[in-house]
Order: C-alpha cells, then structure tokens, then sequence
C-alpha cells in the first residue's frame, strides 16, 4: 500500500483529524481507488462497526417552492411537471411512519418544500405532525427550511430529535446553484440547531459541476459544525431544471467522494441517499465498502 495512504488512514483511524493536504491525495488519481476503498471500509468498521442505519421520510408538502436551486423538481421556477400540494395530514404521516417502522426504520422525518415555516399557526400545525411520527416508536426527525431560535424549540418540545439543512455544497460553489439565499444563512440555521441541543443531519448533493476542492471544503465546513449524519446525495437530473443535462458522475468517482467524506468524518453516521440507484446502479453495495453506515428507504 501507498505510504501516504497509510499513514493518513493511521490517522483517521486513531480519530486525529485529517488535513487539507491529507484530502487533496486522497482525491488524486494516482491514489488507487481499490486501496482507498480497503482503507475507508476499515475506518467505517472501527466506528461504526457492521449495522447499517436505515431512515426513511415523508414529503409532507411538495412543490410550489418560490426558491431558485438550480437541482430540484419543487421550485415554482421551473416546469418540472411537479404540483404543489397542501399539508398532509397528521393521519397520514402516523401510517407512513408506521409502516417505515415495519420495514425497519430507525427514524422518520417529515419534510416539506419552501425556504421556512410561514407562520405560527404552520409551524401549531408542523408540531402536530410531528408528534404524530411518535406513534410508531421511531425517532422523530424535520427538514422544514431556515428556522429561528423559538421555531427550533418548539419543534424540540414536540418531539424532534434530529433536524436536516444541507449545506449542499461549499461556500465558493453555492451562488452557481442557489441566488435566492444565502450559505451563511445555512450556517447559521446549523449551528443553531447544535446550540438547542438537537443533533444536525448536514451534508450536500454531488455532482452539480462542483470541483473536488469544492467536496473537501464542505467535508470540513460540516465537520467543524459538528454535525451528526452526513447525507450524501447524488444528482438524479429532473427534466426541467437547470442541472437537468449534466453529465453524470461515474460510479467509480461517488465511490471516492464517499471516501473522502469517512476520512475525514470518521466518526460520523455517513449516508447515502437521494440519487443512489440512478448513478450507482449495480454498484450500489459498494457504499458500504466506500465507508457509507446509512441509507434511506421506503419512497423518498
């Protein structure tokens, strides 16, 4: 085995951080994509062992998004065929998460489109549905947009435990896929997440023209956020989005990507969800190898 290679997974391994210099060899094409696999799957044993961490979620409002990211099917901007819906019910959210729970969910989310929640009696409603997910003894997660510090606990008051806001991409990248907010406005729903107490669920999307210092710099953006999951989606092209003729990445490169995520966040539940049939195909199980612990199912 390569020496560097060696020598930086000792170090994630012994759970010393990685370095900037560490993560540019580790994308370079001269470190052999088998080894790196050989290593990033003994980093995901040593702290994470051998259970996969299964989650599933529910769209509880679609569409009608007045947002501007370039990737996705909700945005009123774009003639993506999607409609927008109204809330779903707290009966209907009580169902979904019971049968996630059968089909061996850890947790269950509810998430809606929009950039927030509009309005004190949205967010009476949000609390309800949530409450509802409880029924089914899974966790209570939420994915509902930027939130203030007295949105967060209420919902923490409800019942959540885990919150998702990706950051999607580094900061230098981010204006190339989203104009209508900001990065730093993430941040700063993140980092008020982690100062409610409620644990973070913060990762991105790959494959939108990003450079790989791009990747490295949203490893380490939610690292130093401490964030707890890392999801790790991959571009499923929607016909009527602005990304909807990119070119895919290559297996062998997602593969990598999720590498470098586990090198550097070795101790975090790393998943891959959102574009993983799509790009990956027959080379789905090899995420697992690649040091991924988590995967989404049911119809997300």
């Amino acid at each position: 085995m390569d020496e560097a290679l060696a020598r930086i997974t000792d170090k994630a391994m012994d759970g010393k951080p990685v370095s900037r210099e560490d993560a540019a060899l580790l994308t370079s094409p001269q470190t052999e994509l088998h080894e790196l696999l050989f290593c990033s799957d003994r980093i995901r044993r040593r702290f994470k062992g051998n259970e996969v961490k299964a989650c599933s979620i529910i769209s509880a409002r679609t569409g009608g998004c007045p947002e501007d990211c370039a990737f996705c099917a909700q945005s009123a901007r774009w003639k993506t065929g999607v409609k927008a819906t109204a809330i779903c019910s707290a009966e209907d959210i009580a169902g979904a998460a019971e049968r996630a729970a059968k089909a061996g969910a850890y947790a269950f989310s509810v998430v809606a489109s929009g950039p927030g929640i509009r309005s004190g009696e949205e967010l009476d409603t949000w609390c309800e549905l949530v409450k509802a997910v409880g029924k089914a003894g899974v966790e209570r997660h939420a994915s509902l947009g930027t939130l203030d510090d007295s949105q967060i606990e209420r919902l923490k008051e409800a019942g959540v435990s885990c919150y998702c806001h990706n950051l999607e991409t580094s900061e230098r990248f981010f204006p190339s896929i989203c104009t209508t907010h900001s990065y730093s406005g993430r941040l700063e729903t993140a980092r008020r997440i982690k100062r409610h107490g409620i644990r973070l669920c913060c990762g991105g999307l790959f494959g939108m023209g990003e450079t790989w210092e791009d990747r490295i710099d949203l490893a380490f953006a939610v690292r130093d956020l401490g964030a707890d999951n890392v999801p790790m989606n991959f571009l499923h092209r929607i016909p009527g989005t602005p990304l909807a003729k990119r070119e895919p990445m290559r297996p062998a490169e997602i593969l990598r990507c999720i590498a470098l995520f586990r090198f550097i966040l070795p101790d975090r539940d790393i998943g891959v969800y959102g574009g993983r049939e799509e790009n990956l195909r027959d080379l789905q199980s090899w995420i697992f190898l690649a040091g991924a612990n988590a995967i989404m199912i049911g119809n997300y």
